[in-house]
């Protein structure tokens, strides 16, 4: 295949002058224009219907179409009104997710310069096909694929594809035939940019065959998994769906069993199922879901997905980016090293060097003024002007410099500033420049002083420069030899920054046509200041953070290790060891490596799926381009809203805003709240559903009259099933939230002893009202008083119930009852709600009530007040302890 490439483009129509018009135009026929492959899209009609693919909502529409064919239309309008609701709200998150390819083009240049029968002009770049010779400069965008014919100093920020933080320096190709892999010096990739110099490039893939376009198919096949919490939600559906058939033959069968009609059985065995669904559960899952997601929003997490809040709290790993995510994507200066007869180790910070603590400037050391001033005269990045440091400046801090640039470039140069140098202020202007090539791995300028006197100043790579010195200064000012000592020293010195992680550059003046060696500057991408304490967070959670990085091995395990995120016996792999492994060997190593370096965007989706299949919910953090495929790939989304590239943002579950790790811990401690307040609430619902279903089911099995009349079921759904539910969707932070284990994905929704908690409470809610309603019956001979005392306790123990359901460890007597005032006021509401149907006169005839004695509305208040007393003792009798907590073991590893 290569071959057949080569030939091509070495035909007699691919020269220096590039292609002619005609054979351009036969290549664009043929390969198609330079554009990202545009995924089939889906109708906005689909996206809408698929929102009812969902058991719960096939279940309500069930009841809605049963509801009318009795005539119970009440009961269908409200049921209609919620499945339409989480219909539109689910369509707005797909249909916004529709639009993350789209984005893409985006990243393309425009225009590009080509030569089209020896002329060079500007073209669409949706034009440029392989074969054409095409040229850039500084702050041009890549518009394909190519090789490097000639260039001047030219670099490239790769950062959106590789993740490197530095600029790719480039060279020309010789006779490398290899075209189809990323950080490759004699190849230049579209979507990225020039950051400096000049280049000639022949284009070698274009389209869907670039790089980019590469990344544009990884995300166009891969799906979009469902979520845990959808599973959990589908599972519960379908056990409800299960409950409701079970109520229907038992009712039907019991009645029938009496004499009764089989026709009105039936309709009673429905009727009576319909009143199991809790209607308000997909409506109070989504409120509280979106009120989530504000919440979070407020904590700098912009969430794309209402289901992605609640993935969040059951991630194992967390896959993070090491470049604008864990560091700052800002290169800074850290020491300064000088060579003389005393070589001096010098700290760096924002208020300029140290030596032993002290703060110096440049004119009170003179070894430490040389390297400095050599810093910034060899030196093409600016200071921005005070204007932008004020617009930079955010929150009213203090004002710090900054410069555009080279990355490296202007490090040094805010370093140089911070101690006082200017070089301009000094008298010194450049009259010659020899900048960085890739094969001199050094920049040389030549500057003249206000006297005419001209000096050379170079930096570079530190075996470049070393080589090149014969002498050092002395302490007076004076050229000495460069001695073995102070070599090794120098050696030595450079060795120990490059273990620590960091960027060497080297320094050297030319004096008396002699070249001096005057030190050493080393840089770092700082670590966020907020990043080890997350990563520490992270741990005491059971959540396993590996860093995924395109940057050199040393530099990010040295960075790993800084974070808190390599211990002893964590292993890092590169991706050329990636690709030594086959599956079967990647899966024995993954669970101890900490550290990928060097991966392509093929590396970070091939961890991210054997991370999944070991069992681990996976969330994926970047910012690049490289990042979307893996981050649409993980269980959990997440990009960095400053930093990140519209692509990966669009592609992303959830966006951090301030661009912090820390944002992503706290979003993890809000999906693993929302997760406990759905188990809440579901609980309180299907408990209270299931009283009720005992309740009527009870009354037919004693022979007893209808306990309760369809329009007082539905005063009690009113009453009970909103406000008190969507309340205790807003519970805050249980204080033992984050110190437990992350849940299995493949645990069951009512895991922990729930079901036992909602099967038993429901029963004693139905006992309780059969057995107000029997009483008052019996004492009274009054059906309208009997259901009356009824309908209060079954909707008094529900109030009381949903403070039980505040916290699964603790009791109705030990739960916080302050916490909350939403739920106060919704169940004050509610219970106001319940003595207006009954005292009001114009609510009496509408809910078929009568207002009872004080003795008959003790009774039924006592009834009630029975239930939090059997429910806690009934559970002990059946389980004989304590029922286990709710989370489970992590996944070991």
């Amino acid at each position: 295949m290569l071959d057949i490439l080569e030939k091509k483009l070495t035909e007699n129509q691919t020269t220096r002058k590039g292609l002619t018009t005609a054979e351009a135009e036969k290549r664009l026929s043929t390969d198609g224009e330079n554009r990202l492959a545009k995924k089939k899209k889906t109708s906005a009609a689909k996206i809408f219907a698929g929102q009812f693919h969902d058991v719960m909502v096939m279940i309500l529409l069930v009841s809605v179409v049963i509801s009318v064919a009795l005539g119970q239309y009440a009961d269908a309008v409200p049921i209609v009104l919620i499945v339409i609701i989480n219909a539109a709200l689910g369509f707005i998150q797909e249909y916004r997710c529709e639009k993350t390819l789209e984005k893409l083009e985006n990243m393309t240049a425009p225009t590009a310069m080509v030569y089209r029968d020896g002329r060079l002009v500007k073209i669409p770049a949706s034009e440029v096909v392989a074969g054409d010779v095409f040229t850039l400069e500084a702050g041009d965008r890549v518009p394909c694929d190519g090789y490097i014919n000639s260039s001047r100093a030219l670099s490239c920020d790769e950062s959106a594809l590789t993740g490197e933080a530095v600029p790719a320096v480039k060279k020309c190709r010789t006779s490398e035939i290899d075209f189809t892999a990323l950080n490759k010096d004699y190849m230049v990739y579209m979507g990225t940019v020039v950051t400096k110099g000049v280049g000639e490039v022949t284009a070698v893939a274009t389209g869907e065959r670039s790089q980019m376009g590469r990344v544009s198919t990884m995300l166009d096949e891969i799906k979009e998994p469902e979520t845990p919490l959808q599973k959990k939600l589908g599972e519960l559906g379908r056990t409800l769906a299960i409950i409701c058939l079970a109520v229907c033959v038992v009712v039907f069968i019991a009645g029938v069993l009496r004499g009764e009609p089989v026709l009105n059985m039936a309709m009673t065995g429905i009727t009576i199922a319909i009143a199991a669904i809790p209607e308000g559960l997909p409506a109070t899952v989504t409120i509280a879901l979106a009120l989530a997601v504000r919440k979070m929003l407020k904590r700098q997490a912009l969430v794309h997905r209402l289901h992605s809040v609640e993935t969040l709290g059951c991630a194992t790993v967390i896959c993070t980016d090491k470049t604008g995510t864990v560091t700052m994507n800002k290169m800074t200066v850290t020491d300064i090293f000088t060579c003389t007869e005393k070589s001096r180790a010098y700290g760096v910070t924002k208020e300029g060097a140290s030596f032993d603590d002290k703060a110096l400037k440049a004119w009170e050391s003179p070894d430490l003024g040389r390297i400095l001033l050599c810093g910034a005269a060899c030196n093409n990045a600016r200071l921005c002007p005070p204007e932008k440091i004020k617009k930079r400046d955010r929150g009213g801090r203090q004002s710090e410099l900054c410069a555009e640039g080279d990355p490296t470039e202007t490090a040094i140069l805010i370093a140089c500033a911070n101690s006082g140098i200017n070089v301009s202020s000094l008298g010194y202007r450049r009259t010659d420049e020899f900048p960085f090539e890739s094969e001199t791995r050094s920049m040389t300028v030549i500057c003249a002083d206000e006297k005419g006197v001209t000096t050379a100043f170079r930096k570079g790579a530190f075996d470049v420069i070393i080589k090149e010195c014969s002498h050092v200064f002395s302490d007076s000012g004076e050229l000495i030899p460069f001695g073995g000592a102070m070599r090794k020293q120098a050696f030595y010195k450079c060795d120990e920054y490059a273990s620590k992680g960091l960027r060497v550059i080297a320094f050297s003046q030319q004096v008396d046509g002699e070249w001096a060696f005057l030190g050493l500057m080393a840089m770092k991408d700082p670590l966020r200041a907020e990043a080890a304490k997350a990563v520490a967070e992270c741990q005491r959670a059971g959540i396993k953070t590996v860093m995924i990085t395109g940057d050199h091995k040393l530099t990010a395990q040295a960075i790993a290790k800084e974070a808190g995120i390599m211990k002893a016996g964590s292993i890092a792999l590169t991706g050329d060891e990636l690709d030594r492994m086959d599956d079967k060997q990647l899966d024995e190593v993954i669970e101890n490596c900490r550290v990928f370096a060097r991966v392509t965007p093929e590396h970070k989706l091939r961890i991210v799926k054997a991370f999944k299949s070991r069992g681990h919910v996976c969330a994926m953090t970047g910012d690049g381009v490289n990042d979307a495929p893996a981050i649409k790939e993980a269980d959990i989304g997440v990009s960095m809203g400053i930093s990140g590239t519209e692509v990966t943002k669009q592609a992303a579950d959830v966006i951090l805003l301030d661009d912090n790790f820390a944002t992503l811990v706290n979003s993890v401690e809000e999906g693993r709240t929302i997760y406990q307040n759905i188990r809440k609430f579901v609980r309180y619902l299907i408990s209270c559903n299931i009283g009720e279903v005992i309740t009527m089911l009870g009354g037919i099995l004693m022979g007893l009259p209808m306990v309760l009349l369809p329009a007082q079921i539905l005063l009690v759904n009113l009453v009970t099933d909103s406000l008190p539910a969507i309340a205790l969707g807003l519970e805050p932070a249980e204080s033992s939230v984050m110190k437990k284990p992350p849940r299995k994905e493949d645990d069951s929704f009512f895991s922990g002893g729930l079901m036992w908690h909602i099967v038993i409470r429901g029963l004693l809610i139905g006992i309780c009202t059969l057995a107000s309603f029997t009483v008052l019956l019996t004492n009274t001979h009054s059906l309208g008083t009997a259901r009356t005392g009824a309908l209060i306790t079954l909707v008094l123990s529900q109030l009381i119930h949903v403070f039980e359901c505040k916290s699964e460890d603790k009791t109705l007597f030990t739960v916080p009852y302050l916490s909350n005032p939403f739920l106060l006021f919704s169940v004050f509401i509610s219970a106001a709600a319940l003595f207006a149907g009954i005292w009001l006169p114009v609510l009496q005839k509408v809910f078929f009530t009568a207002v009872p004695s004080l003795g008959e509305f003790l009774v039924a208040v006592a009834a009630a007040a029975i239930v939090p007393v059997g429910a806690g003792i009934i559970p002990k009798l059946f389980m004989g302890k304590k029922s286990p907590d709710v989370t489970v073991n992590a996944p070991q590893g």
